[in-house]
């Protein structure tokens, strides 16, 4: 694939005395453009994870950065609301997009925000006062909701009291239909020039949903839907029928990008918010924590060990039948078996946000701008660590025709 000058995008800052935690959401730095084999789909997946997505479109700037941009985004929850984003606005105006939505509903919803220069000062300071004040920015996600995002239902929901389904929540997210509808350009998404796939739950049947602009007309309220995550937020109406969040079933779209057919040269970043591995707690706190860590992982990694034997599979039946001869591979088995093999090679880029000190259990509602910004930043040194690894981008030549990669876990 050739190299690509794309304009670098400047992400800016909320105003004076942001200072250095603005990061590289706030500073330009040296783009070093990669030269890439000619991957037929390049795939970038994101994660559910609420206030932690942030570490996503940290990502997405280094991917921008390195004249690296996907043919198809797939998301859920978080994820999914990052994916359209990205998917609904000119690859040179992506990150500054990104920089605005989530400068948006990292504000109260109603009460005026800190001065930038206390919100830094405050969370610059030593672990107590850093883990009260961010524990203070999640109690105010609960109390007021977030601009452009979710406010509180007035009068809230009585528990045994019927009404329409979406109504059975504790919080309104209306507002960010707006918003999507303010940053974003459903005729790109809808265009085709990128694949878009957001993951969602059928309430009625209990079943997973994939919306996919392929399929189906994309409009705000798939990707709402697939953030629904009750019972804080209600289920989303579509086409006569009601879902939720994805993550109940599956917080990652991996398994739907890798074993889509055709099968194709895919090189995919799985942008991930929680880490399977992790402390064991020894407080009722860190429990719940634990608890959402090992929910929403949605073991990563045991589906990627799943999806390379199975390649793994595919690709040796492949090199059998390359041998042989033409005479019998008319024969019926050689017919099937050239249905299952596949010789397609898979490039899987883990990217897991790992969790800082002083955050809680409640790191996914925890909506504070310099959190924000320290997310981005965590994502973008991530993406610029791995792809500086030698190789980690090359076309896999092993015989199941697929590799995985983890900075974080080939540094141990």
């Amino acid at each position: 694939m050739a190299q690509r000058n794309v304009k670098r995008a400047r992400a800016g800052t909320l105003g004076d005395g942001d200072g250095e935690h603005a990061g590289a959401a706030a500073g330009v730095r040296a783009s070093r453009h990669v030269q890439l084999p000619q991957y037929e789909t390049i795939a970038l997946m994101l994660q559910g994870g609420g206030a932690l997505g942030a570490y996503q479109a940290g990502v997405y700037q280094g991917l921008h950065e390195a004249g690296i941009e996907p043919n198809w985004v797939a998301g859920i929850s978080i994820g999914a609301l990052n994916t359209a984003i990205i998917a609904g606005n000119a690859p040179e105006h992506r990150v500054t997009r990104l920089l605005e939505f989530w400068e948006t509903i990292c504000q109260p919803a109603f009460a005026p925000p800190l001065p930038p220069f206390l919100e830094q000062t405050l969370f610059n300071s030593n672990d107590t006062i850093r883990k009260a004040f961010t524990a203070m920015q999640a109690t105010g996600a609960i109390v007021q909701g977030q601009k452009g995002f979710f406010v509180p239902r007035f009068p809230p929901p009585m528990p045994t009291v019927s009404g329409p389904p979406q109504n059975a929540s504790y919080y309104d997210t209306s507002p960010m239909k707006s918003t999507l509808e303010k940053l974003c350009d459903f005729d790109r998404i809808n265009s085709g020039e990128t694949r878009v796939s957001v993951g969602a739950v059928n309430v009625g049947t209990g079943n997973f949903a994939y919306f996919d602009n392929t399929h189906m007309k994309l409009r705000p309220e798939h990707f709402i839907a697939s953030g629904s995550l009750p019972p804080g937020f209600g289920a989303m109406e579509i086409d006569g029928e009601y879902y939720w969040d994805g993550g109940l079933m599956s917080n990652t779209p991996l398994y739907e990008v890798v074993q889509t057919t055709p099968r194709r040269d895919t090189l995919a970043f799985q942008v991930d918010l929680w880490s399977a591995i992790g402390p064991v707690p020894d407080n009722i706190t860190d429990v719940q924590g634990r608890m959402k860590d090992i929910q929403y992982s949605s073991r990563t990694r045991l589906v990627t060990d799943m999806l390379q034997r199975s390649q793994r599979f595919r690709h040796v039946l492949r090199e059998v039948l390359d041998r042989v001869a033409p005479e019998h591979r008319d024969d019926p088995w050689c017919k099937l078996a050239d249905d299952l093999s596949c010789s397609k090679r898979y490039n899987v880029i883990h990217l897991i946000y790992r969790q800082k000190e002083y955050e809680g259990h409640f790191k996914d509602f925890q909506f504070g701008l310099s959190t924000m910004r320290e997310h981005w930043e965590s994502g973008l040194q991530d993406i610029h660590n791995s792809l500086a690894q030698p190789d980690w981008l090359a076309m896999p030549d092993n015989d199941a025709g697929f590799v995985t990669h983890d900075i974080h876990r080939d540094k141990r």
